[in-house]
């Protein structure tokens, strides 16, 4: 296998200066480092550059020189890959989807010695490394090199060529004379060129692949991000963002030039944030999906993130979006209130709008009339009258529901509570008679009272208007095709506060990856929730302004279940793992 022998153990390399290890290596001496600290110090042009980018502009090393020492600076070995021939076996270790998705190839497997070598595109690719190590090969020890880019795209092209052509996409785009045509003009682009690069048919290709390829992954976000040198491109699957592959930045206009057309965005404005929308479909036999486009300027051109909103993927039924027995019950006694306010919060991402549109759709009949303010809509419900925030044309959320009040409706819902204003609107829908829902971003259900309080809402409103609080998390679930018991370790379980006793007689899983979960052990994801039910004695708190702490313990003897006791329970059920109910909740002792 060919591969760059290091006399020096990777080991001993780890976490030191790259001119420190170049020098360990016998690439340059001392004094040949502190020249080029020199250079980069003495000339303001080179500020910004890294040392092993001033010593290869100097000729003191080579690229090869570059990408030894920035794996050995990781812990890893260098392998060149050109010319190896793996075997079948051993990349079956692997999806297709998985290989292109984080950049891995699989040179070695042992399954009998629980041993694997992968080799990695970039020693910065941590996700991957991290992915590897607890879920697709969770049990297994790891050898990790790092290759030539190169060498990990043409093994990609040429072992996972059935699935997917990815990789020949990005080389026909890199040599169209229309994407060429923008290199070096900055600024200087006219539309029409942009237009020509957005048009070109291998940029229109690999966009319609990427689209496809990300749903057909699951991945509820699309990253496309441009740094100084690079181009990259990230999806968000399962709440876990996985790097694509890196490409050069010159190809980054045409491709975000091809998605403002997509979205109907104005091509020739690259200095202001746009919004826009994608139908895009996938076959002929199926829906249309949406996806919400958002470019943001940057100092290296224009960030997009478009967001997949796949309603045949989102569970709209209010008994199908992981609610228990006993919590699905408190929930139809909350929204059918009569009036009132009925919070759900949780961090951006965590499935508070899925709840709310499954609520606002069990209670949408003939007789009832919903309005809603959202920033943005994400999914066209029918019978609802939907409203969208612009903040250019003045229209927030305090704005909206003034004129929903003169709408005559019976049910509003809240996209976000932000300030006093949108606060000290909502309590006064719901004290003339309405039922409002509305979100907020705090860690749990009790510690939503005190943000409202900081906000400079009255407690006694608070009291008067507040039925109930929803906190919700979005943990992976195991995946059912590869699914594993799993004995943990004592340090395993220390994560959540357990003691080997509390899950004697209980069984606990993990997944071991396959094709079906693209080797993560993971497919999908459920949600955990805490509902905090107010009554007299909890109002009561909430006058004399208990402490979060206070108004937990009181919930939580009244029958609530915490955040993390729910995420217990999927545990427990074999639902979900460990690693994943400590990376979502917070324990009530924390």
């Amino acid at each position: 296998m060919p591969e760059i022998e290091l006399e020096i153990d990777p080991s001993q390399l780890k976490n030191r200066k790259l001119g420190r290890i170049l020098t360990k290596l016998g690439k340059v001496t001392r004094e040949q480092v502190h020249a080029a600290l020199e250079v980069r110090t003495n000339n303001p042009a080179n500020a910004k550059k890294k040392i092993g980018e001033v010593m290869l502009e100097m000729g003191l090393v080579t690229a090869q020189d570059i990408a030894v020492a920035l794996a050995g600076q990781r812990g890893f070995r260098f392998k060149q890959l050109s010319g190896l021939v793996i075997p079948q076996e051993t990349l079956r270790a692997l999806t297709s989807e998985a290989a292109n998705v984080m950049r891995v190839v699989p040179l070695e497997i042992d399954p009998q010695a629980k041993t694997i070598t992968v080799a990695i595109g970039s020693h910065a690719n941590f996700q991957a490394v991290d992915n590897l190590r607890m879920n697709m090969f969770a049990g297994y020890e790891i050898t990790v090199v790092v290759s030539p880019v190169a060498d990990i795209d043409e093994i990609i092209r040429r072992e996972y060529a059935k699935k997917t052509d990815t990789v020949d996409l990005f080389s026909e785009v890199n040599r169209a004379e229309a994407v060429k045509n923008l290199q070096g003009r900055g600024d200087s682009i006219d539309v029409a060129s942009l237009e020509d690069a957005g048009s070109d048919n291998a940029v229109v290709r690999l966009v319609t692949n990427m689209l496809a390829q990300a749903i057909a992954n699951g991945a509820s976000d699309i990253h496309l991000e441009p740094f100084e040198d690079e181009f990259k491109m990230r999806y968000r699957i399962d709440g876990v963002l996985y790097e694509m592959k890196t490409q050069p930045k010159e190809i980054a206009m045409a491709i975000v030039s091809r998605v403002k057309i997509l979205s109907k965005l104005d091509i020739a404005e690259r200095r202001l944030p746009q919004d826009g929308r994608i139908s895009y479909q996938l076959s002929a036999d199926k829906e249309p999906i949406d996806l919400r486009v958002a470019v943001l300027p940057t100092m290296y051109g224009e960030s997009v993130v478009l967001r997949v909103l796949d309603r045949s993927a989102v569970q709209l039924e209010l008994d199908r979006i992981g609610l228990r027995e006993d919590e699905l019950a408190k929930m139809r006694l909350i929204i059918n209130k009569p009036n009132g306010i009925v919070l759900v919060t949780g961090p951006t991402g965590s499935g508070k709008t899925t709840t709310l549109y499954a609520a606002l759709r069990e209670l949408n009949q003939v007789d009832t009339k919903i309005l809603t303010a959202e920033d943005p809509v994400e999914y066209d419900i029918d019978g609802m009258i939907q409203c969208q925030v612009n903040l250019e044309q003045e229209l927030t959320f305090a704005r909206l529901l003034r004129s929903f009040l003169r709408q005559d409706p019976d049910i509003i819902l809240v996209g976000e509570i932000r300030d006093l204003e949108t606060a000290q609107i909502s309590i006064q829908a719901s004290l003339t008679g309405h039922l409002v829902f509305a979100t907020l971003h705090t860690n749990d259900a009790p510690s939503s009272i005190l943000r409202l309080l900081d906000l400079g809402v009255e407690s006694f409103l608070l009291t008067a208007t507040i039925e109930a609080i929803v906190a919700q998390r979005l943990v992976r679930r195991i995946c059912t095709k590869c699914k594993e018991e799993f004995v943990p370790s004592e340090e395993h379980l220390m994560e959540l506060s357990l003691r080997t006793t509390d899950i004697q007689g209980r069984t606990l899983y993990r997944g071991r990856g396959c094709e079906n979960c693209t080797k993560s052990g993971y497919k999908g994801r459920m949600a955990i929730f805490e509902i905090m039910l107010m009554d007299d004695e909890l109002r009561d708190l909430v006058m004399q302004q208990a402490s979060t702490a206070v108004l937990q313990t009181e919930s939580r003897k009244r029958g609530m279940r915490t955040l993390r006791e729910s995420g217990l329970l999927a545990l427990y059920e074999g639902q979900t793992t460990i690693d994943e109910i400590v990376r979502e909740t917070i324990s009530s002792g924390d």
